[in-house]
């Protein structure tokens, strides 16, 4: 195991020069351009170091310095846990947990999730979920599995924009997340939206006490949820 965890280090050290790209291309508020360039000098916003800073102007761009790498080398060596002896399921595994890296950054500093992230998630974790469920044991139960888990999720989650508690990316996200957790069993689904409500409700709670404790309005915190599906989907998967 030890060079399987040495091999995901590396992968993730070397994803996360792409990813803090991509963070802060997309990490932009509603309704503003998506940042192709860094603003002060013109450089194409492609790969950045793990500072964060523009290696034409070191002008600082999306992502703080040191959080996106740690984050994907968990995140790696995670994945490399969890497709321990399941390998037709790795590769939706890897795309899943590298997009989702990306739109949990995204997420957490802005507050939406694009459609220019969760629909390539969403695509590719199909497509590459199909051949994996068609190598299972039971193929049809297997498929059928997944795309009756996708729905589900996706439509308490679209049911939930729709109220107007979570923003309209949450719902394709909940899709793909869905459709991922069906392949190991209807226990993992419902694990993984327990995990991502106990999760987002403590997260919900410390926000509320540390409003409380400076003496600031406790109504109105704007929680992101994106990065709490995830996390409940990373913990489903690790504990299944």
């Amino acid at each position: 195991m030890v060079p399987v965890v040495v091999a995901a280090v590396l992968v993730g050290l070397l994803a996360a020069v792409p990813l803090r790209g991509l963070i802060a291309r997309f990490a932009v508020p509603e309704g503003e351009p998506w940042c192709e360039a860094c603003p002060s000098c013109g450089r194409p916003v492609r790969l950045l170091p793990p500072t964060g800073r523009c290696p034409g102007c070191r002008e600082r761009l999306g992502a703080g310095p040191w959080t996106v790498e740690p984050v994907t080398v968990a995140v790696a060596v995670a994945v490399a846990y969890a497709a321990d002896g399941l390998l037709v399921v790795t590769p939706a595994l890897a795309w899943a947990a590298a997009l989702g890296v990306v739109l949990g950054f995204v997420d957490a500093r802005v507050r939406r999730l694009p459609y220019r992230l969760t629909t390539p998630l969403l695509g590719g974790t199909a497509g590459l979920l199909v051949p994996a469920a068609l190598s299972a044991q039971q193929p049809g139960a297997t498929l059928l599995r997944c795309l009756l888990a996708a729905l589900a999720v996706g439509g308490v989650l679209e049911l939930a924009v729709w109220l107007g508690a979570l923003g309209p990316g949450d719902s394709p996200l909940g899709l793909a997340l869905g459709g991922l957790l069906g392949w190991y069993g209807w226990r993992t689904v419902l694990g993984g939206l327990c995990a991502a409500v106990l999760l987002a409700g403590l997260w919900g709670v410390v926000r509320a006490v540390a409003a409380l404790a400076r003496r600031r309005p406790v109504r109105g915190l704007d929680l992101a949820v994106g990065p709490f599906l995830l996390l409940g989907a990373l913990a489903a998967v690790l504990g299944r």
